[in-house]
């Protein structure tokens, strides 16, 4: 399976933390624990990725919104435990359920290929993030898969 997960490049603070994260950051941290998944549905996709399953990385919540680079799960998802540390950015006081997975660097795109063009191309028409863009993990089917590795070229 394959997948697509959100991330914010640009600075945010939350609880005295930046939260912002790139395909960069990746590159320089190798794995990342990727999540803090609340919502139903993307916890439930969420749920569903396994080791080796591929990933691409998207920058949201930005001037550009765009798929960046390529990651592997190296972890299936897991309880978040820092959800229930005061002292983290991801704290939360009403203790619900957050779920995170790692993800592993695998390489930059070529070149971004941005939401924009996503939205024009005719074979990406049905894309869960062109059509469920609010989730921060969706499913990628095959040939969106590799339409988007063409476009990136």
């Amino acid at each position: 399976m394959r997948w697509l997960v959100k991330a914010e490049p640009n600075s945010r603070i939350v609880n005295g933390h930046d939260v912002k994260y790139t395909i960069d950051d990746l590159q320089k941290n190798k794995i990342v624990t990727y999540g803090r998944i609340r919502n139903y549905e993307a916890r439930k996709y969420m749920k569903q990725m396994t080791i080796g399953d591929k990933v691409f990385f998207y920058r949201s919540n930005c001037k550009e919104p765009a798929i960046t680079g390529i990651a592997t799960v190296v972890k299936e998802a897991y309880p978040d435990k820092v959800a229930m540390d005061p002292s983290s950015a991801f704290y939360d006081p009403k203790k619900r359920p957050w779920f995170v997975a790692d993800l592993g660097y695998e390489s930059h795109l070529a070149k971004p290929v941005l939401l924009s063009d996503i939205k024009k191309h005719p074979e990406l028409s049905d894309m869960l993030l062109v059509k469920r863009c609010r989730l921060s993990v969706l499913p990628v089917q095959d040939k969106e898969w590799e339409t988007i590795l063409d476009m990136s070229q």
